[in-house]
């Protein structure tokens, strides 16, 4: 009996420009919970010197054929202009912007702030009892922050999902 091994899953990045109007991000949206993929992070921002345009980053997980899959149904939609799988087409940037709250007294705070240097997070507001930490960098770097604040008294972050350019002289 032949056995066929299931494609992995991996990690993609996807960048879309498309008309800035109402609704786009919905049926997207729709697209993607309609068929049972999910949406990791998700930026929208307006790109066009006129307001007309606007780039969406999506980050999902799948196969090879689920990631063709998905493009192409992305491609269809009428005020879709470009989609870009970032991840295969090769190198590119992603960064995060986090903010962390982090309170704590005595040894939390003066660790919490020795691995705020390390980790070259920003103090945007201290009190006597807490910080507010801006963080940008990879997801990676940013999860990893946020594991090691759990130990000294992470409160509360919030973060923008990722955000995403190819490498290079070519524009989506």
């Amino acid at each position: 009996m032949l056995h066929i091994k299931p494609e992995a899953a991996e990690r993609h990045t996807l960048s879309l420009l498309v008309d800035n109007e109402s609704g786009i991000l919905a049926r997207i949206a729709g697209l993607f919970s309609s068929r049972g993929y999910n949406i990791e992070s998700l930026t929208v921002a307006d790109v066009s010197e006129d307001l007309t345009l606007s780039r969406i980053t999506i980050v999902t997980c799948g196969s090879a054929h689920v990631m063709e899959q998905i493009i192409a149904q992305l491609d269809r939609l009428v005020p879709v202009h470009k989609v870009a799988d970032l991840t295969a087409e090769g190198p590119h940037v992603e960064r995060e912007l986090a903010l962390v709250k982090v309170a704590g007294t005595g040894e939390h705070r003066i660790e919490a702030m020795r691995l705020a240097e390390i980790y070259r997070a920003r103090v945007l507001d201290a009190t006597t009892g807490s910080f507010v930490f801006e963080l940008t960098g990879s997801t990676d770097k940013i999860n990893t922050f946020v594991d090691l604040m759990r130990e000294v008294g992470l409160v509360e972050v919030a973060r923008t999902g990722v955000v995403a350019i190819s490498r290079g002289r070519e524009a989506i």
